[in-house]
C-alpha cells in the first residue's frame, strides 16, 4: 500500500515555485531519509520513499497550453477536480470512479497552497473519506462534514490575526487600511476576524476587496477596478496596509502597482503587512519589474526552521535527471530563460539550457533557496502522514481483543487513517515537535519576517520576531525592532500610522469621541497644572513623584529643592540678627533697671513686674531661633507652645501694669475701698492665672495633636518646603486667640486710663504698645494664610519681633531715657509733679 501526495507538491522546498507555470512535483526523497534507515526504522523510510516516488505520476506528457497556464495560475476548479479524480484512477490512466488496480490506491492527500484548491479537492475526495492534510489556511466549507477529513498544517487563523493586531499595537499603528483578495475566505475574514483588530483599539480607514485577475476576459473591467483600488490606496492617510490573501496575491498586487507606474501615477510608500497564507510568487512577465514596494514589509509565516541537507538537495536538482517530472523542465526553461535540448524550440534563437545552471544564482523573486513556511509545512505534512501510516500498520500487527480490530490480512482503508492522524506526534529532523490540536490544526505559532530588496531584483527575508500565543511575555509577541529595515521613504525609521498626529509630550488624548470620526481618532489637550506626560499619545497625564515637580513644558519631572527658613539665606540671617539685637537691648534694659532698682522711677513701676516683663520679652526674642533652621521634632514641639506661653506671660504683665495704674488712681480717692486690692497679690494673681491658662492650652495641644516636621510639596512650585505642621490648627488659633484676648483687655484698660494724672501716665505708653500689638497680629492672620512655604514662617517671626520690640521700646525707652539721660528727674518729688 502506498500513500499518495497529490496536487501542488513543489520541490518540497517551495510550495509554488516563484515563477507560476504549472503544478510542481517532487523528484526524489530528501537526503535526510538516511536517518531512518540508519536507525532501523525501515517502515517509516519505506513509506516516505513511496510517497515521493509515486508523486511523479501526476505529470503531463506535453507542455501546458496558454489556456491551461491561465487556469493553473488561478488554481481553477476544473483542473483541481481532474487532478483529484486522477488519484482514484489507475496509474497513467484516467478512468473516473473505477478502481482499476489494488496497488496504487491513495490513503491520504496533501493539498494546497490555495484554500480554493482544498475546497475543490474536498468535493471529490471527501466522498471517498480520504484524509486531506492541507498546508493552506482552513477553507470555508459549506458542507460541514468535509471538515472532518481535513488535517491542517496551518495554525489557527484567528491566532494569526491576533498576532497581527498585537504587532500593530506594539508599533502603535492604530489607523490602517485592509486589502483582501476576492476568494471564498474573504467574507469570513471580514465578518469574523476584523473584530480582533477592533478589540485592540485599531480602526480601519478602509476595507477593500480588490478584483480577481484573469487574462482571458474582462481586461477592461479589470483595469478599471485595479485603478479604483490604486486610488483608494494612494488617497489613504494610513501608512500601514494589512494584506489578506493567498499564494498568488503578491503577483496580483505587483500587477496593480505596475499599472500605476505605467500610468505615471506614483504610489505613496506604505508598510505592507502580509498574512502567512501569502508568499512571494510572480508571473514570468513580472521578472524585471521593480520590487521596491515590498522593501520594509512585514510578513507572518508558519514557523519554520532550516533543514539539514535541504540546500544541498536543491543544488542537486537538474532537469535532465528527471524522467517523469514534467514540471522541472518547464520551470527550468522559464527560470533560466533557455530552451532544453531535443525540443521543438531548438530551431529558435533561444539559448540552449546546459542543465548545469545553478538554482542559487536565481534572484529571490524567481526562486528562494531557504526553507519557507509553506515548504516547512509540506515537509511536516509528509512525515505526519508517514508516521500515521506507520502507526496504522503497527496497530494491525498487535493482538487486540476488541471485535472491531483490523485483521492483518486486510488492506487498510483511507477512513481508518483519520484516528492515527489526529494522534500523530513526533519530533522532526529540526528537533521540533509536530502535533495537532483538537480542531485538527497544527500546534504552533508564527514567525515574523522583514523583507529587504536589492537593486538586482532580488530580496531577502529576515526573521525579526515571532508570535507564540502560549507565551505570557508581551502577550506572546516578541519582536527585535532594532533589526527591522524600514523603507527609505520613511527615513529608515518606524513610520507613524494613526488617525491624527501624535499628541506630544505634555499633552494627553481626549477621552471624548470625536463626532463623525472612528473611535481611534482623538484631540490633544494640555496636561492640567501639576501633571505631566513624558511620552507621545498618552491616554492620561500623571503626577510627578512627591520629591519632583513638572517642568514648564510639563513633559518631565525635575527634582524639588528642599526649602526652609535657614541661616544661609538673607532673610533668615536678617531675622536672626534682629532677634539678637533686640535680645541684647532687652538684657541691657534689664541690667539698667537692676542697677537702678532703688531709684524712684523703678520702684514706681512695680520692680518685680518689670523684671518679669523684661525676662518674658527676652525669651520671646530667643524663641525666634526655634523658627529658623531645619525643622526638627523638638523644635516643632517648642515653637508655638514656648512662644505662646512666654508671650502670654509678657502680655499678662502689661495687663497687670495697666490694671494697677487704674486701681492706684482710684485708691488715692478719700474713703476708697480699692486700697486693699493694690499690691503684689493682685499683680501676681493676674500674671499667674493668665500664664496658667495659656500653658494649659499648650499642654492640651501637645498631648492631643502635637506639631511635627512635615513636607509641603504643593504650596511652592519646584520646592519641597520643610516646615513644622501645627498638628491641630484649632489649637494654634486658640493660643493666638488667648494672647489677643489679653492684648485687647490691656489696650482697652490702658486707653481708658490714658488721661489720668501725670503720675500715672505709663498708661499712655502701654496704650500705644498695645495698639502696635493688635495692629500687627490683626494683619498677621491674612498674611499668614496668604503666604506659602518658608515665607509663612518668616511672617510669624516678623510678627513676634514687631510686637515684642513694640513692648520693649514704647514701655521702657522713656524710663531708660530718664534713668540714663535725666537723672535729676528720677526723684520722688519730680515723679509726682513732672510728666516723663
Amino acid at each position: 500500500m502506498v500513500v499518495f501526495v497529490a496536487l501542488v507538491l513543489a520541490l518540497l522546498s517551495q510550495v509554488v515555485c516563484k515563477v507560476l507555470v504549472t503544478k510542481c512535483t517532487l523528484s526524489e526523497p530528501v537526503p535526510i531519509l538516511h536517518k531512518y534507515y540508519q536507525s532501523g526504522d525501515l517502515i517509516i523510510a519505506g513509506i516516505i520513499s513511496q510517497i515521493y516516488i509515486f508523486s511523479k505520476s501526476i505529470t503531463f506528457e506535453k507542455p501546458p497550453s496558454p489556456e491551461f497556464l491561465d487556469e493553473q495560475i488561478h488554481f481553477s476548479a476544473s483542473w483541481t477536480y481532474r487532478a483529484s479524480l486522477e488519484l482514484l484512477s489507475k496509474r497513467d490512466k484516467y478512468v473516473p470512479n473505477y478502481k482499476c488496480e489494488r496497488q496504487n490506491n491513495p490513503l491520504a492527500v496533501i493539498g494546497g497552497p490555495s484554500s480554493n484548491v482544498c475546497v475543490h479537492m474536498a468535493t471529490v475526495l471527501c466522498n471517498y473519506k480520504i484524509p486531506q492534510v492541507i498546508y493552506a489556511s482552513a477553507p470555508v466549507l459549506n458542507n460541514k462534514t468535509h471538515a472532518v477529513f481535513f488535517h491542517s498544517m496551518f495554525p489557527s487563523g484567528t491566532l494569526q490575526y491576533m498576532g497581527i493586531a498585537r504587532l500593530l499595537r506594539h508599533f502603535k499603528w492604530t489607523w490602517i487600511g485592509v486589502l483582501s483578495d476576492d476568494n471564498d475566505n474573504t467574507e469570513k475574514f471580514v465578518e469574523n476576524e476584523l473584530s480582533v483588530f477592533t478589540d485592540h483599539s485599531i480602526c480601519f480607514e478602509f476595507v477593500h476587496i480588490f478584483p480577481k485577475m484573469t487574462f482571458s476576459s474582462n481586461i477592461d473591467q479589470l483595469v478599471v477596478k485595479g485603478g479604483e483600488t490604486l486610488h483608494i490606496i494612494n488617497a489613504s492617510t494610513a501608512n500601514v496596509m494589512v494584506m489578506h490573501g493567498e499564494i498568488h496575491t503578491v503577483a496580483l498586487l505587483r500587477t496593480m502597482l505596475f499599472q500605476a507606474e505605467f500610468e505615471d501615477k506614483p504610489m505613496k510608500p506604505k508598510i505592507w503587512i502580509m498574512t502567512a497564507q501569502m508568499d512571494f510568487t510572480s508571473y514570468p512577465f513580472q521578472r524585471e519589474w521593480d520590487l521596491g514596494f515590498v522593501h520594509g514589509a512585514l510578513s507572518f509565516s508558519v514557523h519554520a526552521k532550516e533543514m539539514l541537507g535541504f540546500r544541498k538537495f536543491l543544488q542537486m536538482r537538474i532537469p535532465t535527471s528527471e524522467t517523469e517530472d514534467g514540471f522541472i523542465k518547464d520551470f527550468w526553461k522559464v527560470a533560466f530563460q533557455c530552451t532544453l535540448p531535443n525540443t521543438a524550440a531548438d530551431a529558435t534563437d533561444e539559448e540552449i539550457c546546459t542543465g548545469e545552471e545553478k538554482l542559487e544564482t536565481l534572484p529571490g523573486s524567481v526562486f528562494e533557496m531557504s526553507m519557507t513556511g509553506h515548504s516547512y509545512s509540506i515537509y511536516n505534512a509528509v512525515y505526519a502522514v508517514a508516521h500515521a501510516v506507520h502507526a496504522m500498520y503497527a496497530s494491525q500487527l498487535q493482538p487486540r481483543a476488541t471485535a472491531d480490530r483490523v485483521k492483518p490480512n486486510l488492506i487498510p482503508q483511507p477512513w481508518q487513517l483519520h484516528q492515527f492522524l489526529r494522534r500523530v506526534s513526533f519530533n522532526n529532523s529540526a528537533g521540533e515537535r509536530v502535533s495537532f490540536t483538537q480542531n485538527e490544526a497544527l500546534r504552533g505559532g508564527f514567525d515574523i519576517h522583514n523583507w529587504v530588496t536589492f537593486p538586482n531584483k532580488s530580496f531577502l527575508r529576515f526573521k525579526v520576531g515571532q508570535f507564540e500565543p502560549k507565551k505570557s511575555m508581551d502577550n506572546g509577541l516578541t519582536i527585535r525592532e532594532g533589526a527591522i529595515v524600514w523603507p527609505s521613504s520613511f527615513n529608515q525609521s518606524r513610520p507613524l500610522s494613526a488617525c491624527n498626529d501624535n499628541c506630544h509630550s505634555g499633552y494627553s488624548k481626549t477621552k471624548a469621541k470625536i463626532e463623525g470620526k472612528p473611535f481611534c481618532c482623538y484631540d490633544c489637550i494640555k496636561c492640567s497644572e501639576g501633571k505631566i506626560s513624558d511620552q507621545k499619545d498618552m491616554d492620561y497625564c500623571f503626577q510627578c513623584p512627591e520629591d519632583q515637580y513638572p517642568n514648564n513644558n510639563q513633559d518631565s519631572c525635575i527634582p524639588r529643592i528642599i526649602s526652609f527658613l535657614s541661616y544661609e539665606e538673607p532673610l533668615g540671617i536678617t531675622l536672626a540678627v534682629f532677634a539678637l539685637l533686640f535680645s541684647f537691648l532687652t538684657v541691657l534694659v534689664l541690667g539698667i533697671f537692676i542697677k537702678h532698682q532703688d531709684t524712684p522711677i523703678v520702684k514706681a513701676n512695680n520692680r518685680d513686674l518689670t523684671y518679669t516683663l523684661l525676662v518674658s520679652l527676652l525669651l520671646s526674642f530667643l524663641c525666634i531661633f526655634l523658627f529658623i533652621g531645619q525643622p526638627e521634632k523638638l523644635k516643632c514641639l517648642l515653637q508655638q507652645s514656648a512662644f505662646g506661653t512666654v508671650f502670654s506671660l509678657a502680655v499678662s504683665c502689661v495687663l497687670a501694669k495697666t490694671i494697677m495704674v487704674v486701681l492706684a488712681f482710684m485708691a488715692t480717692k478719700p474713703g476708697s475701698k480699692m486700697r486693699k486690692w493694690v499690691g503684689k497679690r493682685l499683680t501676681n494673681s493676674i500674671v499667674l492665672s493668665s500664664s496658667f491658662i495659656q500653658a494649659t492650652i499648650c499642654v492640651v495641644w501637645l498631648a492631643t495633636s502635637p506639631p511635627f516636621p512635615d513636607f509641603d510639596r504643593h504650596s511652592t512650585p519646584g520646592e519641597t518646603v520643610l516646615q513644622c505642621n501645627e498638628g491641630s490648627v484649632i489649637m494654634f488659633y486658640c493660643v493666638l486667640g488667648f494672647m489677643s484676648f489679653l492684648a485687647v483687655i490691656s489696650f482697652t484698660v490702658a486707653f481708658l486710663a490714658r488721661k489720668l494724672p501725670d503720675s500715672f501716665n505709663e498708661a499712655k505708653f502701654i496704650t500705644f504698645s498695645m495698639l502696635i500689638f493688635c495692629s500687627v497680629w490683626l494683619s498677621f492672620v491674612p498674611s499668614y494664610l496668604s503666604t506659602k512655604g518658608k515665607y509663612m514662617v518668616a511672617v510669624e517671626v516678623f510678627s513676634i519681633l514687631a510686637t515684642s520690640a513694640g513692648l520693649l521700646i514704647f514701655i521702657f525707652s522713656p524710663k531708660c531715657y530718664i534713668i540714663l539721660m535725666r537723672p535729676e528727674l528720677n526723684k520722688r518729688g519730680q515723679i509726682v509733679r513732672q510728666k516723663y
